[in-house]
């Protein structure tokens, strides 16, 4: 039995889902394995178990057998050594976050869902894209997956000064069909762009400006 997913219930009524997917696992846990905080972990893990060998071997040579002292050692070292809790914490909730992501396009726009201890939602309009690209990192080629990155530049206006822009970005991550999604999701902000800045006839039924493909579907 089938059951709906809460992105799912994110789209909206009589809208289209053209594709639905979700991260390869494999290159998904890969990556949360072997991320830069990994060798940072080990270093700062490594730099603590040499000092707790050396301060133990000190405190056996001079006849320090105080269980305060070995108390104080322990809940010290417990706090010092977060940096390693916190990736192998990461390493441990990646399989919930694996399960909590997933990624779906309508001829809308673009949801994503992920999370960890919370579950967010996210859903981005074709109309508010600004950049669709592809990036492949070393894991995505070892598992012949790529992630689709998704820009909207977004317009602020400050107090005295002109309007700024700043980039936000979404990405569906480890995806076996990039391309195809990439191609996709490239095709639909084109069209929804060239029939929002070109003329297109007020508006009709069927719009006739700029040459789009656009055909009234939303």
């Amino acid at each position: 039995m089938n059951t709906r997913t809460d992105l799912e219930a994110m789209v909206g009524q009589g809208e289209q889902i053209l594709w639905r997917g979700k991260p390869q696992k494999k290159c998904f846990i890969f990556e949360c394995i072997f991320n830069p905080m990994l060798f940072f972990a080990l270093l700062w893990a490594s730099f603590d178990i040499f000092f707790i060998v050396m301060a133990n071997k000190s405190s056996t040579q001079q006849g320090e057998t105080s269980s305060g002292f070995g108390g104080f050692m322990f809940v010290f070292f417990a706090f010092h050594m977060m940096p390693v809790w916190i990736y192998l914490a990461g390493v441990i909730f990646s399989f919930r976050k694996y399960r909590n992501t997933e990624y779906i396009v309508t001829e809308k726009g673009v949801y994503i869902s992920g999370g960890v201890f919370t579950y967010s939602c996210q859903m981005k309009s074709f109309a508010e894209l600004s950049n669709v690209n592809i990036h492949r990192g070393i894991f995505d080629q070892m598992f012949g997956v790529g992630d689709v990155i998704l820009t909207s530049a977004n317009l602020i206006q400050f107090a005295g000064s002109n309007t700024n822009s700043q980039s936000r970005s979404l990405t569906m991550c480890d995806i076996a069909d990039y391309q195809e999604v990439f191609a996709m999701v490239k095709q639909l902000q084109q069209d929804i762009y060239s029939d929002t800045m070109y003329p297109n006839d007020l508006r009709p039924a069927e719009n006739h400006g700029y040459q789009t493909k656009y055909r009234g579907r939303f």
